[in-house]
């Protein structure tokens, strides 16, 4: 059975909902800079949303992203983009904001057994307060999330139980809640495979060139081709027998959607 949460039901087919009038709804998204969030960001506006994204500044190793996020607002034409400086380096804790080293060449049976060390304590409930606190102010009732939890199994904050808790935390603790217009955490990616958001971002002429996967970049900006998440994304565009441009090197900028 495909799972529900409040009504939004997670398919490779993105999100199925009404489509009257989604020109003028404004809605959130956390983008990180990364392949997810830019798929999903594409399928929002795909949608017809008008898009208001937010980027979290957050002292991550890969500081590159930030750059990327910046590239993939001007390819999608946003209505905002607003980049959030909170420096979680005080807190350390991980090995994207810590002295500690980014695992390299693992299996894919040892990626999916325990917590990795690149989990940030708490981030994704931090990132989706800030989103909701933005999402009030603009009176959307959608926020995207770009959580996957195929390929980030360990990650506590990337699980449906998660978003469907949050939900009801936003719900209790909000003005739009108590008014009767909750808000929804929209995570179209939740159970689709690297390979499928590929292909559905190939679908949608995403500038894969435009983001990075990668938690330690090469001074270049290229991926280092050894940290677990340049792994899955090799894998995905692997088994989707697509080329990756931010390998290739492309240059090319994308054309806007």
């Amino acid at each position: 059975m495909v799972p529900y949460v409040d009504g939004v039901r997670y398919t490779e087919n993105v999100v199925e909902q009404r489509e009257e009038h989604m020109a003028t709804i404004p809605v959130v998204i956390l983008a990180s800079g990364g392949l997810d969030s830019t798929v999903m960001a594409a399928m929002a506006k795909a949608k017809g949303f008008d898009l208001y994204l937010l980027t979290i500044d957050y002292g991550q190793r890969h500081q590159y992203e930030i750059e990327c996020a910046k590239g993939i607002a001007t390819w999608l034409g946003v209505q905002d983009h607003k980049i959030l400086q909170l420096d979680l380096r005080m807190f350390g804790g991980s090995a994207l904001t810590d002295e500690i080293p980014v695992p390299t060449d693992r299996l894919s049976r040892e990626r999916e057994h325990g917590i990795p060390v690149t989990y940030v304590p708490a981030r994704n409930m931090i990132f989706l307060s800030l989103a909701l606190a933005y999402a009030e102010v603009l009176n959307a009732t959608k926020i995207f999330f770009g959580a996957n939890i195929r390929d980030y199994s360990g990650y506590p904050d990337c699980r449906q139980e998660f978003i469907q808790a949050f939900m009801e935390v936003a719900k209790q603790g909000t003005r739009l809640g108590q008014e009767g217009t909750p808000i929804e955490i929209v995570a179209p990616l939740l159970f689709m495979t690297k390979r499928e958001i590929i292909q559905k971002g190939q679908e949608l002429h995403v500038p894969f060139q435009l983001t990075n996967s990668c938690y330690q970049p090469g001074a270049d900006h290229r991926p280092c081709g050894h940290c677990d998440s340049c792994l899955i994304r090799q894998e995905g565009f692997q088994e989707a027998q697509i080329s990756d441009p931010a390998i290739l090197g492309s240059g090319s900028k994308g054309e806007k959607v």
